[in-house]
């Protein structure tokens, strides 16, 4: 039993990326067990049938359950994704962008972005956009991001180069990590008034640290974050999907938009970093962001 107020979410359309493990699993997993229509956007079809069996399995998921491939490393996949969604679903209640990656390596996307902004930002960014008339559609709609606070340890933000190919190693993936985090964010806030008056909700979250996939280029570093999650400093997934659940359920939240909401204990206490109070940076990112993805 929750400790807020729910409202129902039996029969309409959720669309959630990065839900094949982890957090955006656990996510689902509960959403699904309220009778949601869910749909998964993930890259391996192989895993998201799996998912979808096991979901199906439990009590409560009466609703239905559907795949859609999309890499969001990858915008012509994230175009046609957003196509193929956009003819499915002309109503869709919530958009959940979960999915991201920490790569310890540095690396490119297929459209030659630096890995972790093109997976963490641009790809969602665009995606959000694609679908913005069918999350409009459903309103009263929410839009949910899974952010991090990781985000303070971004080193400035260039927008003239936001997603700019760097090289750097496991040390130095920290701050490129981060930085995508804090656009996570900004992109929250900004939305958020973009669509004031909409009836369309955008709230950011941090899991927490959690034991997850989220470290897609190391089995080594994934396999040693599931054994620690027997310690209390890591959350398990379920742990760590709790206040994404929340941000899609918790009736009590219809008209709250554009926070970022935390996780991790202690952390709520310390005051926000500039960027988000930064209103014209938060443009500036949005506005060279579309340039990036071509809208």
């Amino acid at each position: 039993m929750s400790s807020y107020p729910e409202r129902s979410i039996a029969g309409k359309q959720i669309v959630i990326t990065g839900a094949t493990n982890g957090i955006g699993k656990e996510i689902a997993r509960a959403l699904a067990r309220r009778g949601a229509d869910i749909t998964l956007l993930a890259r391996n079809e192989t895993k998201a049938a799996q998912v979808i069996r096991e979901l199906s399995d439990q009590d409560g998921a009466t609703g239905t359950l559907a795949y859609v491939r999309g890499d969001l490393a990858d915008l012509t996949s994230v175009r046609a994704a957003a196509a193929e969604l956009s003819a499915c679903h002309p109503k869709i209640d919530t958009l959940i962008n979960n999915a991201g990656i920490h790569a310890f390596a540095a690396d490119r996307t297929a459209d030659g972005h630096e890995l972790m902004m093109g997976t963490n930002h641009l790809g969602p960014f665009l995606l959000t956009n694609l679908l913005l008339a069918q999350v409009q559609s459903a309103a009263p709609s929410r839009i949910v991001v899974t952010a991090s606070e990781a985000h303070r340890g971004a080193l400035g933000v260039d927008v003239d180069h936001l997603s700019d190919p760097l090289t750097h190693g496991t040390v130095g993936s920290v701050p490129v990590y981060a930085r995508s985090k804090l656009m996570n964010i900004l992109f929250t806030q900004e939305l958020a008034k973009r669509l004031a008056g909409t009836q369309v909700t955008v709230n950011a979250f941090c899991p927490g640290a959690v034991s997850s996939g989220l470290v897609r280029d190391s089995r080594l570093l994934t396999a040693a974050a599931r054994t620690a999650s027997a310690s209390p400093l890591i959350r398990r997934p379920d742990q760590g999907a709790r206040m994404g659940i929340r941000l899609v359920l918790d009736a009590d939240l219809a008209d709250i938009t554009g926070r970022f909401f935390t996780s991790t204990p202690g952390l709520r206490f310390l005051p926000a970093v500039r960027a988000r109070s930064n209103t014209a940076l938060q443009q500036q990112v949005w506005d060279r962001t579309a340039q990036l993805v071509g809208l």
